[in-house]
């Protein structure tokens, strides 16, 4: 049996209803998209493993987005800064 996330996502309305705006909207990157979806199924307490095999994603990176929805809620599905040289060509 799968062990279970002691990250437990409950959303206010005006989450639920972001997230699925995100989710539903054709013009959002995949991988906001995705990252959404994973929280959406989170919330309807799904384990990280049922998300990552219907979203194609490994089990730990379901477990990180969960946590950082958890800790820091919608800002958290955001990328965080990276260190390092930027990317040599523009967006």
């Amino acid at each position: 049996m799968p062990k279970k996330s002691p990250y437990i996502i409950i959303l206010s309305q005006y989450e639920r209803k972001e997230l699925e705006c995100i989710s539903n909207k054709y013009t959002s990157p995949y991988y906001i998209v995705v990252r959404a979806k994973a929280i959406l199924m989170a919330a309807n307490n799904f384990d990280n493993k049922t998300i990552g095999e219907r979203l194609s994603l490994p089990r730990q990176i379901v477990s990180k987005w969960r946590k950082r929805f958890f800790e820091k809620r919608l800002d958290g599905l955001e990328d965080r800064p990276r260190t390092g040289r930027p990317s040599g060509f523009p967006p």
